[in-house]
């Protein structure tokens, strides 16, 4: 062992989490690989509401940057964070857009709710939530996030499309007669070959599988433009695969959202109702994703509780806070860690090596922006699979377990949201363990009725 590797070592704990630093540089590259269309979509998602958009791009970057190398530093954990999907078109569309609110009074909100949540996260509230869930949700909320996952990446490839019955498969047919089949038909196809691709280097073992699943898949992309099989239409939304250097390497200015909260409108009931928005999903996606990756990496001790996870917590929250002083909506942990996890990363030296690649974003935009999501789609599909193979740790004997854990599962994917189906598994187990007599006998906590009380008055309510 080298002296860097010795600093390493003594820093992140490789050997005692069983990893080493090969594994956890690869393992952060790849979470990066399947998170980075964040630096292209939160931009786009957020100057609908008037935000400069290549400030809102320096802004996710330095967001994503700092709170994972917090995330690093007061956990030790793999886990990566950015700008949250679901939250930034809450923020956008519905905060600003519908109810009218300015996009500054919005940031304000994510500020306090980082406030809120650093405040939780010290008082041990959301540790007490995370560990008062049942073991057996917490094996159906990894399962749940596996099928989330792979239908965000069918969707994100489109694989899978709208249609009379809400979704349906992509069809060749019809992109062949409407001669959209060289611009988009070909992405479905090399998606759906680079599923293929990834799937073969899992059985295979191959060191970074996930990885080179993505690179190979972007790199016959790249051979299907020169070949003239694919042609870029921006109008449609299809770009070149090759990245476009012509506006050089300069990093946006950050100046049109730095420090630009407005907080006049904080003792508005209609304010404290957004704050409450934000609150709800960033906590229960952030405890759904912690859960289930942490399950699936095998970090729960034999009481299903994550160690160090207040340092998790607190990085979370911090980080939240500080996106919107740079200015961006909530950051949250993403659940595209997955795909480090399953690359093998262990420790924080993975969310360092992905928190370094942001920062490098800054500089090579062209590079990451030009990463196609039919490239990414097929590591988020093969990671949903290694996730849901965490439901066969389920008791499915007991039916007062299983049938929670059930509806934990289905509801992620159906109501795309990781928040709804924690919210109905616990409300579910409570219920169903209650009605049955089994509450007793199973010493449900305290805080599981709380949380079942909340969440059927959250729906009533809001």
């Amino acid at each position: 062992m080298n002296k860097n590797e010795g600093i390493l070592e003594k820093w992140f704990h490789l050997s005692e989490n069983h990893t080493d630093v090969k594994t956890e540089v690869m393992a952060g590259i790849t979470t990066f690989m399947t998170m980075a269309y964040i630096l292209a979509v939160n931009p786009s998602i957020l100057s609908a509401s008037g935000m400069d958009s290549g400030a809102v791009f320096t802004a996710t970057a330095l967001a994503a940057l700092v709170a994972t190398l917090l995330m690093a530093a007061l956990s030790n954990y793999p886990f990566v964070l950015a700008p949250g999907m679901g939250l930034n078109a809450y923020f956008a569309y519905t905060v600003v857009l519908n109810m009218g609110y300015s996009w500054e009074t919005a940031l304000a909100a994510v500020f306090l709710e980082g406030i809120v949540f650093i405040v939780l996260s010290l008082t041990n509230v959301r540790e007490a939530i995370f560990n008062a869930i049942p073991m057996n949700l917490k094996h159906a909320v990894s399962a749940g996030i596996g099928l989330f996952i792979a239908f965000i990446g069918l969707q994100n490839a489109k694989i899978v499309v709208d249609s009379s019955t809400l979704v349906g498969l992509y069809s060749f047919k019809s992109s062949f007669e409407a001669g959209t089949f060289l611009t988009e038909g070909i992405t479905v196809v090399l998606a759906l070959v680079g599923i293929l691709i990834t799937g073969i280097l899992v059985v295979k073992n191959v060191k970074g599988n996930i990885l080179w699943g993505i690179l190979i898949t972007w790199a016959l992309g790249m051979i299907c433009q020169v070949v003239g099989l694919y042609r870029p239409d921006a109008a449609l939304g299809f770009y070149s695969m090759f990245p476009d250097f012509s506006g050089g390497f300069g990093i946006p200015s950050l100046a049109p959202t730095l420090f630009k909260m407005d907080f006049s409108n904080v003792f508005s009931l209609e304010f404290l109702v957004v704050l409450f928005a934000f609150l709800f999903v960033d906590m229960f996606d952030t405890l759904g994703t912690l859960i289930g990756v942490a399950s699936k990496a095998d970090m729960l001790d034999e009481n299903g509780k994550l160690p160090r996870i207040r340092g998790a917590l607190l990085s979370d929250a911090l980080g939240t806070s500080i996106g919107a002083v740079f200015g961006t909506s909530t950051t949250t942990t993403f659940v595209e860690s997955a795909a480090g996890v399953s690359a093998g990363g262990r420790t924080g030296l993975t969310a360092v090596v992905s928190a370094i690649l942001f920062g490098l974003a800054l500089f090579l935009s062209p590079i990451f922006l030009a990463i196609p999501s039919f490239a990414t789609a097929p590591a988020l599909v093969v990671v949903g699979f290694l996730m849901i193979t965490s439901i066969i740790k389920i008791d499915f004997a007991d039916y007062t377990e299983a049938i929670p854990a059930y509806i934990c599962i289905i509801a992620m994917p159906f109501m795309y949201s990781i928040s709804e189906g924690i919210s109905l598994g616990i409300i579910s187990y409570v219920v169903i363990n209650l009605v049955t007599g089994k509450a007793k006998e199973k010493k449900i906590s305290t805080l599981m009725y709380v949380l079942a009380v909340f969440f059927i008055l959250k729906y009533v309510l809001i």
